[in-house]
């Protein structure tokens, strides 16, 4: 790629623009991710380039082609490499922002051109085309689209380019026969209005990255050389931004710790539509948990948690339970973050069952719980999402398929709706209604699972409280726990967006 004339830096095209334009050149910029390359690209190409003298397309960058983990399917160099074959096309770039706007400004274009499907601005979920036409404008520049047959390249690389099994690939062709892309984004615009309170334990996850230098002369101890860290908002902060970024208004009650409290970095982590009932836990740290990874392999080598997982005393529970009382005050979902390190006392969960109108639960078992922390500690839910081995813990069946294990935790628990996570396997749902519902993993890239579960019961707690169908909850949470996946921890929050987009990306 290097060694061909027509790709540029975005710098050096810049700087030719600049140059073409005082010679009296008129200059058209087209944009996009141009995934596949296809005939409909290349007549979108030729009909950009009559436009003007020259023809200069910019590409998105990898890490912002926002269509799920599994896109692009080809990278940025060789992508670059194919537009730059085209005759129509007169010089390449990829771009070093998310969207054009940028972009825009810095080549300042005389034409900014985009395909028919872009027409219509109220379909484009990103709302980058209003953006990139007012930046065209501010230049100096016009808007102007392309009029032929469109193609997709999603939908031709699902038809031919499959990251998936031939099992999920004829589960997503039944999928979109029955449910058009447009009535799973609704689902998704109407979670939007939900007021949703989070309440359970914040957690920090520190990822330490290391390199293995070999192990010590004296003991059998592997020694690392520490390269840097990250820290995420994870536990309920990572639950209550990813509701943040689907819902409008989010409420979130939980605690941090008297002792290394962090609570700037906190506040900093959450998104702005969360109001944060932040209270202290006397004597304690906030949670801390620091993960050693390899930094090559990204291997998980050691964790250490800092915690104080005793209930709290008499004043901080009284505490605890008005605040929740009042959290719930004109909310109409409260979604339940239990990590068993003692947030949540029995009085705190008899508040919870007694006054929540729609209680949506996760009880969770940790390293850190060893098994102390059963589902049964409610006696009343209307949404239970837990993981495979958490159904084992309460049922102690060990092995045993999970249809009868939801069965008997309904038995035990007055609860009408269950999601089991199964990891690979995906997820089972089961509603008193209709019965069983499984949707089979649609992740293609697993790089970390921390996180994944308060992903798939935030977006599964909308829809079953909106009462979506079934398949389509189970449908979404999975894309929701593919998205989690193929990044580290909760390094990013899930949004309405990105979401939508790589729903769309499945579904065409």
């Amino acid at each position: 790629m290097a060694g061909n004339p027509k790709i540029k830096d975005l710098d050096e095209l810049a700087e030719y623009v600049r140059e073409s334009k005082v010679r009296g050149r008129r200059i058209v910029h087209s944009h996009g991710v141009f995934d596949l390359l296809h005939v409909g690209h290349i007549r979108h190409f030729e009909q950009a380039r009559r436009m003007g003298d020259v023809l200069v397309v910019t590409l998105t960058q990898d890490e912002y082609v926002n269509k799920g983990p599994h896109r692009p399917t080809f990278p940025q160099d060789m992508r670059a490499e194919a537009l730059a074959a085209l005759a129509a096309v007169d010089f390449v770039a990829v771009n070093r922002w998310p969207l054009s706007v940028e972009t825009i400004k810095l080549l300042r274009p005389d034409v900014y051109v985009k395909g028919p499907d872009y027409k219509d601005a109220a379909k484009d979920i990103t709302g980058g085309i209003v953006a990139e036409a007012e930046a065209i404008r501010s230049v100096g520049g016009e808007i102007q689209f392309t009029e032929d047959v469109t193609f997709s390249s999603s939908e031709l690389l699902n038809r031919h380019f499959s990251a998936f099994s031939a099992e999920v690939d004829r589960y997503l062709e039944d999928f979109r026969r029955r449910h058009p892309v447009d009535e799973i984004l609704n689902w998704l615009e109407r979670a939007a209005v939900l007021r949703p309170l989070v309440v359970g334990e914040a957690i920090l996850d520190e990822y330490v990255f290391c390199d293995a230098i070999g192990t010590s002369t004296k003991d059998p101890v592997l020694a690392v050389l520490q390269n840097s860290e990250e820290v995420y908002a994870g536990g309920a902060l990572a639950i209550a931004n990813h509701l943040a970024g689907l819902c409008r208004d989010v409420g979130l009650v939980t605690r941090l710790g008297e002792e290394e409290r962090r609570e700037e970095l906190v506040r900093a982590a959450l998104r702005p539509n969360v109001s944060a009932l932040l209270l202290t836990q006397t004597g304690a740290p906030t949670i801390h948990k620091r993960r050693i990874v390899d930094r090559y392999s990204g291997a998980k080598l050691l964790e250490i948690y800092r915690m104080d997982d005793r209930p709290g005393g008499a004043a901080d529970v009284d505490e605890l339970n008005a605040t929740i009382r009042k959290g719930m005050a004109g909310r109409n979902l409260t979604v339940v973050a239990d990590y068993g390190h003692g947030l949540l006392t029995p009085s705190s969960i008899a508040v919870l069952c007694e006054g929540a109108p729609f209680l949506a639960l996760n009880v969770q078992s940790n390293a850190g719980n060893r098994g102390f922390n059963p589902i049964s500690k409610y006696r009343r839910a209307d949404y239970i999402c837990l993981a495979k081995h958490e159904a084992d813990l309460e049922t102690r069946q060990r092995g045993c398929p999970a249809q009868p294990q939801i069965l008997e935790m309904a038995r035990r628990i007055n609860c009408p709706r269950f999601t089991v996570t199964m990891g690979k396997d995906g997820s089972l749902h089961y509603d008193a209604v209709t019965g069983f519902t499984h949707a089979p993993a649609v992740a293609s890239r697993v790089l970390d699972r921390v996180g994944a579960g308060d992903a798939v019961l935030a977006v599964t707690s909308l829809l079953v409280k909106l009462d979506a169908p079934p398949d389509i909850t189970a449908f979404v949470g999975n894309v929701a726990g593919a998205h989690l996946v193929a990044e580290l921890g909760n390094r990013s929050s899930m949004d309405r967006v990105s979401l939508s987009k790589h729903i769309t990306a499945l579904l065409k």
